[in-house]
């Protein structure tokens, strides 16, 4: 079992009192002068108690003397690493030589599993398999986490396929190289796959930490659940939301503010574990800011959404479905009536 993490709290008696006392007031103090008037002590003081007043008041947003989560910061970092691994010499600060590729990812495949099974070990903790006792949760992080890390080779010919998606269908790239280090969706999508595979393993929390990291950097949200085939491609890819029981086939490509959601969410917690996001077919394309609702929702095989569309019910194979406006006026400007001043 891994040492519990100490808490600031707990941090206090090794740094001594007086340290950490001076720490405080010399970051309270404006201009870098020292100030411990009592003022500024029944200030905070009346501040931490309307603070603690809040704890006991508000309950359910509060963690305390619980299980020790998977930190937020330990699984940021260790997503960068993942992304290292899968993609050698493009995320890194320096160039990778092919003498020392072997030595590099030994090094840094053994620091992932480490922080993997660590943080596994806190998500186990925190909701563990039905029958599993304390003593088997150190054991199952570690094959948890191994078997997981067993899986980057199948993610990287996924991902292999994406970038080809992603240049043959993008004339504005220019390489695949420049797909690989500037293309948000391809950093997204890496995520998703590696993170895909620890919540197929069960794993609570760090799936959703992973992709939400992924998501606040690039715009673009995936369920760690959705089930996604080879050559996919978000071209821009902001906006884009895909569900967790999503499941998309091979050749997709979809475009900037795709929602694949659920229909409705007035079910609650009562809808956990049912298919609630729509299936999409071999060979579909989606265009901009269509959206495409609920679970018994088909999108056939070789199919084209156009921008916009707001679709509720299945299609068959090969449709296209377009979406056309009503009151849309086209004003010619060379005409005197096509003369419009704009009060601004």
């Amino acid at each position: 079992m891994w040492p519990a993490c100490r808490s600031p709290r707990a941090l206090i008696p090794l740094l001594g009192r007086s340290q950490s006392q001076a720490c405080v007031r010399e970051q309270l103090a404006p201009s870098g002068r020292v100030e411990d008037s009592e003022p500024v002590k029944r200030t905070v003081a009346d501040l931490t108690q309307h603070l603690l007043d809040s704890y006991c008041r508000t309950g359910g947003i509060n963690h305390v003397d619980g299980k020790n989560l998977p930190s937020k910061a330990v699984v940021s970092q260790m997503t960068q690493d993942v992304l290292r691994l899968l993609f050698p010499g493009f995320f890194g600060d320096r160039v990778v030589h092919s003498g020392e590729l072997e030595l590099e990812t030994t090094a840094l495949l053994a620091s992932v599993q480490c922080v993997l099974e660590r943080e596994i070990f806190k998500s186990l903790e925190y909701l563990p398999p039905e029958g599993a006792r304390e003593s088997d949760l150190a054991p199952l992080a570690t094959e948890t986490a191994i078997h997981v890390l067993g899986q980057l080779s199948k993610v990287r010919d996924l991902l292999h396929t994406d970038t080809e998606a992603a240049f043959l269908g993008d004339p504005a790239a220019t390489s695949r190289e420049e797909i690989i280090v500037s293309y948000p969706f391809i950093e997204a999508v890496a995520v998703q796959r590696f993170a895909h595979e620890l919540y197929l393993r069960g794993v609570a929390l760090i799936p959703r930490l992973m992709t939400e990291w992924a998501h606040a950097r690039t715009g673009l949200d995936i369920h760690p659940g959705a089930q996604i085939g080879s050559h996919f491609f978000v071209d821009h890819c902001t906006g884009t939301v895909i569900g967790e029981s999503t499941v998309i086939g091979n050749h997709v490509k979809m475009y900037q503010g795709v929602g694949l959601v659920a229909r409705s969410l007035a079910g609650g917690q009562q809808l956990r574990g049912t298919k609630r996001h729509p299936t999409i077919g071999d060979n579909v394309t989606i265009y901009a800011n269509a959206t495409i609702v609920g679970g018994d929702t088909v999108i056939g095989s070789g199919s084209t959404i156009g921008a916009n569309v707001f679709l509720m019910h299945s299609v068959p194979a090969n449709s296209l479905v377009v979406y056309e406006p009503s009151g849309m006026r086209l004003i010619s400007r060379s005409l005197p009536e096509g003369v419009i001043d704009f009060q601004i």
